[in-house]
């Protein structure tokens, strides 16, 4: 059957098109009932835009409709605000992604110094990153993480993503987060008994 005649396919469509934002299966389904195969019908939407002007794609757990990444200049403002992050907000937002959730004082320990409260400030104002609970320790300090507008911003189906320090490396991208990853990956040696302990550069954000 063709999908512009299933009307599984043809409810599960309208539904992510009538959607301001990104919706998971579960959500998807409280709408179009148990009777449609939810995740059947994405896929065929899937198959069915790839390629198109307008393309259904999956952020983390979440799916929804967006202009094809090659022509997205095509419907950019005629201005655009740009704002740069220091190197300070940078690391912090590698830390948070490769190691979320983590709070506040477990950043400052793997990034060596303390960090203001502005540059988390900056980050969530973004929409990439947000507090995700507490952890449960004396004190409660909130804790952190990365958000769906971070994946979508960076073209990540989800955290698995990312690419490791040999792919950064090979595209000459570790500067300015090669401190905090090659931090991350000491500090986590170290934690697991496999070794013994032993200027701003800036982000440009287009909105």
């Amino acid at each position: 059957m063709m999908i512009e005649h299933d009307p599984g396919v043809r409810a599960v469509e309208a539904t992510l098109f009538a959607s301001e934002e990104p919706m998971t299966v579960e959500q998807i389904g409280a709408y179009v009932g148990d009777a449609i195969d939810v995740a059947a019908a994405l896929a065929s939407l899937e198959a069915h835009y790839q390629g198109r002007g307008v393309e259904l794609v999956k952020r983390g757990k979440s799916w929804h409709f967006q202009t094809a990444a090659d022509l997205a200049h095509l419907l950019r403002r005629e201005r655009e605000e740009s704002r740069k992050l220091s190197r300070a907000a940078v690391e912090t937002l590698a830390i948070i992604a490769y190691h979320e959730p983590v709070s506040r004082a477990e950043i400052e320990a793997i990034r060596g110094v303390q960090i203001s409260k502005g540059t988390l400030d900056v980050l969530m104002e973004c929409g990439w990153v947000r507090p995700a609970g507490r952890r449960e320790v004396p004190g409660r300090p909130l804790i952190y993480a990365t958000t769906g507008e971070f994946l979508t911003h960076f073209g990540l189906a989800s955290r698995r993503d990312l690419p490791g320090i040999a792919d950064l490396k090979a595209a000459g991208l570790l500067d300015p987060v090669d401190l905090a990853l090659e931090g991350l990956r000491e500090g986590d040696a170290v934690a697991n008994g496999d070794m013994p302990e032993g200027g701003d550069s800036e982000l440009e954000i287009t909105q």
